[in-house]
Formats: C-alpha cells, sequence, structure tokens
C-alpha cells in the first residue's frame, strides 16, 4: 500500500493543475513531483532494513513479514510522518532549488557576453546580473541547510540515533526529489515548495484506516488521535474496506493517467476482467483476513488483477517473452489496457468475495 500515497497526490495535484488552467506537461509534472514527495515519509522503514537480522524473516518455509514491521514499530509513522516537518522541509527544499536556478541564470549570461560585442558598460551589468544571483543562490542554500539541520537536530533530541538515522534518509531523499524535479521536470522553486508541503503533509492521512496513527505533530508530544478509524467492527469488513479505499486511489490515478493521454478510461476494460468473479469462492476457502494478517488475501487477489489483465487470445504462435511484452505494455494504449482490465479484475474479486462473505459468515 506504499504506492497509495503516491498515486493519490499525483491524481490530486493534476486534477487541480488542470482545474487551474495550466497546460498538460505542466500539470503532469507537477503531479509526478507531488506523488514522489508524497511518496517520502515511508523511507522511514529503511531504519528496519538496517536494523533486523534478516534470518528472522524466514521460518522454514515460512516468511514472516511481521518480523519486518515489528522492527519498523515506534519508527514508521513518526518522524517523517509530521506535519512539523513537512512544514519546514517543503520550504527547504524549495530554497535549495535556487541553487540551480541561478546556475542556470549564469550560464545564460557567459553566454551573452562570450558572443556579443558589447562595451565595458553593459559587460559590467551582466557581471553584476550574475553575482546577485549567486548571492540570492547562497543565502537559499543556506537557509535550507539551516532549517534541514534543526529537522534533523530535533529528531536527535527525540529519538537519538535511530532519530538522526531517519531524519537524515529523509532530508537527503528530499533534496534528491528536489533536485530531480528542477532538473528534469522544469519545475521553479516555488512550485517545488509546494508539491514537497503538499505531498508530504497528504501523507499521514492515507494510513487511519491501515496502520496505527502517524505523530501528526512530531516531534512536539501532542497526539491529535490515539488509533485507527475502524471501518467495521468486523475486522474482515474492515481490511475489505481499507482494500477499497487503496484500490480507488489507484484507478483514480489510472483514469487520470489515461484522460491525459487521450484516453477514454471505460473503453479501455476488456471483459475478461470478469473472470475476477471467480474469485468470491476465496470466502470459503480462505481463512478471513484481517489487517494484521492480509498477505495471502493482498497477494492473491493481485494475482487475479494481474491474470485478467495478461489473458488475451491470440493467434500469434509460439508464445515468446517479447510477445508478451508487446502485448501487455508494448505501447501506452496496451498498457493502459491491460492495467484497466487488471483493475475491472481486482474490483470484481473484491466485491464478489465481500458478497459471499458476508452471505456464508
Amino acid at each position: 500500500m506504499f504506492i497509495g500515497h503516491a498515486l493519490l497526490a499525483f491524481a490530486l495535484a493534476v486534477l487541480i493543475a488542470e482545474w487551474r488552467g495550466w497546460p498538460a506537461h505542466r500539470a503532469l509534472a507537477l503531479g509526478v513531483a507531488t506523488g514522489l514527495f508524497a511518496a517520502l515519509p515511508d523511507v522511514d522503514v529503511l531504519w528496519a532494513v538496517v536494523a533486523m537480522d534478516p534470518a528472522a524473516l524466514v521460518a522454514g518455509t515460512q516468511i514472516r513479514p511481521g518480523e519486518f514491521w515489528g522492527t519498523a514499530h515506534g519508527v514508521h509513522r513518526s518522524m517523517t510522518h509530521s506535519l512539523v516537518a513537512a512544514a519546514i522541509a517543503g520550504p527547504a527544499f524549495a530554497l535549495w532549488t535556487l541553487r540551480r536556478t541561478d546556475g542556470d541564470r549564469s550560464e545564460n549570461g557567459r553566454r551573452v557576453g562570450d558572443d556579443a560585442d558589447i562595451g565595458d558598460a553593459r559587460e559590467n551589468r551582466l557581471l553584476e546580473a550574475r553575482v546577485l544571483p549567486s548571492r540570492r543562490s547562497l543565502a537559499g542554500g543556506a537557509i535550507a541547510l539551516v532549517l534541514l539541520a534543526v529537522l534533523v537536530g530535533a529528531s536527535v533530541v527525540a529519538d537519538g540515533f535511530v532519530g538522526g538515522f531517519v531524519m537524515t534518509a529523509f532530508v537527503l531523499g528530499g533534496i534528491g526529489i528536489a533536485a530531480g524535479s528542477r532538473r528534469y521536470l522544469g519545475l521553479s522553486p516555488r512550485v517545488i515548495g509546494i508539491a514537497a508541503v503538499a505531498g508530504i503533509a497528504s501523507h499521514p492521512w492515507g494510513d487511519l484506516v491501515t496502520g496505527e496513527p502517524p505523530a501528526l505533530f512530531y516531534p512536539l508530544d501532542v497526539h491529535l488521535l490515539t488509533s485507527r478509524i475502524a471501518l467495521s467492527a468486523d475486522p474482515t469488513l474492515h481490511l475489505l474496506g481499507a482494500f477499497a479505499i487503496e484500490f480507488a486511489v489507484v484507478a483514480l490515478a489510472a483514469a487520470v493517467l489515461a484522460r491525459h493521454v487521450g484516453l477514454s478510461p471505460h473503453r479501455l476494460v476488456d471483459r475478461r476482467g470478469g473472470a475476477g468473479a471467480l474469485y468470491g469462492a476465496a470466502a470459503v476457502l480462505m481463512v478471513p483476513p484481517t489487517i494484521h494478517v492480509s498477505y495471502q488475501f493482498v497477494f492473491s487477489i493481485l494475482t487475479v488483477g494481474v491474470v485478467c489483465g495478461g489473458m488475451r487470445r491470440s493467434q500469434r504462435r509460439p508464445y515468446s517473452l517479447r510477445a508478451l511484452y508487446h502485448r501487455l505494455i508494448g505501447d501506452p494504449e496496451a498498457a493502459l489496457r491491460t492495467t484497466f482490465t487488471a483493475l475491472a479484475g481486482i474490483a470484481i474479486a473484491l466485491a464478489s468475495y465481500g458478497v459471499v462473505y458476508l452471505v456464508v459468515g
């Protein structure tokens, strides 16, 4: 469910940008940047990767993912999931990109000075224009470093080495995303700051039904919520509801992307997605899943989607990896057709499972 945060931020950013009248390519760039920033808070799981014993993940023939989350307990959804961190880190990441912006301006100034035959007075003006952005760049970088150092320092004070490790990873990841958004997406520092604050601040709310409440005001000792939001008293129905919310986010992002490339989402769904109805039998055969023991349900229903999306009649023989690649993701329309048919299969499978579970239960 990690990608749900990124996809929701991506979809909402694109829709808002289009509503504001932005060109399609800029709206898409904003969506990508916001989505990347929305995924950034989950960098805190790196602590579990570093701290846990890999041998604990496997017991005989069984995989025990609970060991991973046990190591992450107390770290995940804490320091990086803070609205305070978003308010400080977002502007800091934007200020950091001033260095790139001013460097571009200086290069443009040098080209003008080299290629044109200008007098001393004009050359001095160009030199001054290059020096001023350099001072602005240094000031922006210095402020950014101070703000980010404050974040890391506060985390060290609150949680010691673990806090410093996680927040440093968060800071470095954010700087990388900001620099990439400036260089490859062409976004201005102001827009990058907006994307950073919006993306990071949107992340914690997606965890309210799937895990422990995030520390929204870390490092302050203020707790807005003390337990997850229960969608149902029945733990299995709660899981189905949480999965439905996550699925809706993925479907929304896919629909926004399809519309962006000029394709109609409902026309991309193939009738083979109806095969997902067979998954209803799993409600009889499978031990009822819960939010704590959900892996069999999640992986099996996603497999149904992959099968529904991949099934297609073809007269071409024999099958080859190249033919399969072209059939599934050889071009944007084929990739989206596969995606939407898989999503339709998962939606039908989820509804079928829910109906059978309610009838049998």
